[in-house]
């Protein structure tokens, strides 16, 4: 019996969600413009379970490039208007569209000039006649078997602060390495890190000479311990790379002549290699891909920066 109210519930919101594909008009587009063209910062508002969900809209636009506050209708009326200022556009979150707190701050917006976007079950609604893009959240009932609890309907205006979010996202070119900027804590943070900040660089990282012997190519990996080291020309540019298990094939088809071989006779050439500024995660990626353990970071000229190996990404927790 609980299991088929559940999927009932599940049902009902999909088809809420979906419904909203055809709402994608001329409305959207105009929220879209409003908000992408906002000076100052996207001031999301809404009552109750509405409240709730305005929070988590305005909490996704924040974390996606989007400047963006919530603040409480109620709250506003009693002095924290002045949080609103010409520049700014608000987006409510009411089902009914008549919810006094809201309707009684659409005067002062009108008086600064600021845009309203609303998110409403009921486009004629007294909030969407008085927005300047109106979005219709309707629903065709709610999950909640009593048809009491805001439940399919708040679903829907969520799915739609994520659209907007997603499609302002894309229009603004918001990049991987923006979301690092935004994210530096928690599991997103770490899973962000850039590779200039854990490579190994400078005298830590293994670097020899295309003519060095075997012998001193050996010390190299010894002393930085990377297992590895790069083979660089004069000017720091990459011909290539030597791993410990290069080593233990050459010596299985060399024996102790190995040793006497130089560099560039016993190197990997073209290398896996990797920008500073890339995301941890994309080395991981090519480490897998490639089935090895270090990636050379190099500049735009091909010049050996540093090391990043496998183990540095487990410093940082990432996997």
């Amino acid at each position: 019996m609980s299991k088929d109210v559940a999927r009932q519930v599940f049902e009902i919101e999909a088809q809420a969600i979906l419904g909203l594909r055809e709402r994608l008009d001329a409305h959207f587009e105009r929220a879209l413009e409003l908000l992408i063209g906002c000076q100052g910062r996207v001031v999301v508002t809404g009552l109750g379970k509405s409240g709730l969900i305005g929070q988590k809209i305005s909490a996704t636009l924040a974390s996606t490039g989007t400047p963006s506050l919530f603040l409480h209708p109620v709250e506003a009326l009693h002095g924290d208007l002045g949080r609103i200022v010409k520049g700014d556009v608000v987006l409510a979150v009411s089902y009914s569209g008549e919810s006094p707190e809201l309707l009684a701050l659409v005067p002062a917006l009108k008086r600064l000039g600021v845009p309203l976007v609303s998110l409403t079950g009921n486009p004629r609604s007294s909030l969407a006649s008085a927005s300047e893009a109106p979005l219709d959240v309707s629903v065709r009932k709610e999950a909640c078997p009593l048809g009491l609890a805001p439940t399919a309907s708040t679903t829907a205006a969520l799915a739609m602060g994520d659209a907007l979010s997603m499609a302002l996202l894309e229009r603004r070119g918001f990049t991987v390495e923006d979301f690092a900027v935004l994210h530096p804590g928690g599991q997103i943070g770490r899973g962000l890190v850039r590779i200039e900040d854990v490579m190994h660089a400078g005298d830590k990282a293994p670097v020899v000479r295309p003519g060095t012997s075997m012998k001193d190519v050996l010390f190299e990996m010894t002393k930085k311990r990377l297992g590895m080291t790069t083979v660089a020309d004069a000017s720091g540019r990459l011909l290539g790379v030597l791993s410990d298990g290069d080593l233990r094939r050459l010596i299985e088809r060399h024996g102790p002549r190995t040793l006497e071989l130089r560099a560039e006779e016993c190197m990997t050439r073209e290398p896996a290699t990797i920008a500073p500024r890339e995301i941890a995660t994309r080395a991981l990626d090519l480490m897998e891909s490639r089935r090895i353990t270090s990636l050379v970071v190099v500049d735009e000229r091909g010049a050996v920066l540093g090391v990043v190996h496998l183990h540095d990404l487990w410093k940082t927790e990432m996997i």
